[in-house]
């Protein structure tokens, strides 16, 4: 089995999270992805604990089904190797702060001169253009200057850190992939390739679906815990008497009557109606006050058998575990070299033609280094040289 995207083939020299969460699904999905690595400069996501039997977990699932040439892009015959490599794999996608790969004689006129049909993906924390273009960042500093932490934390505590890196996959990766494959399209129909410009934060940005909807046309500003989605309304977490959590989203009626029966206060069905701020924190403190009269368990018990958009706040060690997660197939045993398989997250989009089985987990710096020149063309000579004067590894 090939998989949807069999016919890509992807140059990627994204580092991080980002470029390599997006060339993680193209992989998945069937493109041929080769991961072009400096020889030199370890990428973090590498080394980042823990570590299962002496190789990152993290870096060991990014990488996963992806070939791995390690390029030291500084010296011109790494150069001429990239020219040679983007006659036929015609997908690039980096992650350097704009203009790095043009000096680096590898930017998209450069490759573009040689294949017209190139389709060059740039992923970066502020975009090509604009003021800040140049500047460093990471996922915290998108969602704030994007405007998203403003509403995203308690009033009296201030901003939450997320548990995940929302910018970075939901701007970057998830956007990336988007972007790569509606150029895929325009090519298909036109036989141009073209720049695809991601910019973490402006795509951080476009995630305000519904307050920036607000802001924009009413100019109701969000803050933290005054939307009805951002714990400004009974929608929100609820601690047990054993000191777990529970969510409660029963936000339509219907819902609503059966969670306020559930916990014993059918009286609070109608105020969830009602959208004043003090009638809401007056319904969060009553609810607060029935879950903690009962422990996790016994809640769960009673919320399993009720549709009301009610259910358990798991740690991931037991959303690993769910029915539902173990029935959607979403954790994986992938393949490694000489060793036991590996649990992974699987790929989460599901095809009816199925998906190809994951073949093996990241590779060490450099793995296909020597195959891919080959499969260039190179000869054990020219290979040898490029080895002795450290350009390949």
């Amino acid at each position: 089995m090939q998989g949807p995207l069999s016919s890509l083939k992807v140059l990627d020299f994204s580092t991080l999270l980002p470029g390599p969460f997006a060339s993680l699904l193209l992989a998945d999905m069937g493109a041929e992805v080769l991961r072009i690595e400096s020889p030199t400069r370890m990428d973090l996501v590498r080394v980042l604990p823990p570590h299962d039997e002496g190789v990152s977990a993290s870096h060991a699932y990014l990488n996963r089904n992806k070939r791995g040439m390690a390029l030291d892009l500084k010296q011109p015959a790494a150069v001429d190797v990239v020219k040679r490599l983007v006659e036929e794999y015609d997908i690039v996608l980096e992650q350097f702060r704009p203009g790095v790969m043009d000096k680096l004689g590898v930017g998209y006129a450069a490759l573009k001169a040689i294949n017209p049909r190139l389709i060059y993906v740039s992923i970066t924390g502020y975009g090509q253009t604009g003021p800040y273009k140049d500047r460093a960042g990471h996922d915290l500093n998108y969602l704030a200057i994007a405007g998203l932490a403003s509403y995203t934390g308690r009033r009296d505590s201030g901003p939450l850190p997320l548990g995940i890196q929302a910018a970075d996959i939901a701007g970057g990766s998830l956007h990336g992939v988007m972007g790569l494959l509606a150029a895929v399209i325009h090519r298909q129909q036109t036989g141009e390739g073209q720049q695809v410009d991601i910019s973490m934060t402006d795509c951080a940005f476009s995630l305000h679906a519904m307050a920036g909807a607000g802001y924009l046309a009413c100019g109701v500003e969000p803050q933290m815990e005054n939307q009805v989605l951002n714990g400004g309304s009974f929608y929100d977490y609820y601690r047990t008497r054993d000191g777990r959590w529970f969510s409660v989203g029963s936000l339509e009626p219907q819902f609503m009557q059966q969670f306020c029966a559930a916990i014993g206060r059918p009286d609070l069905a109608a105020r969830g109606l009602h959208h004043q701020p003090d009638v809401q924190q007056a319904l969060k403190q009553e609810i607060q006050v029935e879950f903690e009269k009962r422990d996790f368990a016994e809640w769960r018990e009673i919320f399993a058998a009720l549709d009301a958009c009610v259910e358990p706040l798991l740690p991931l060690s037991e959303a690993v575990e769910h029915p539902h997660i173990q029935a959607r197939e979403l954790v994986v045993e992938v393949p490694r070299e000489g060793k036991a398989g590996q649990r992974q997250i699987a790929c989460p989009i599901k095809f009816s033609a199925g998906l190809p089985a994951p073949r093996h987990i990241g590779v060490p710096v450099g793995a296909h280094s020597v195959e891919v020149l080959q499969g260039l063309g190179y000869s054990g000579e020219q290979i040898a040289e490029l080895k002795a004067a450290k350009v390949i590894r």
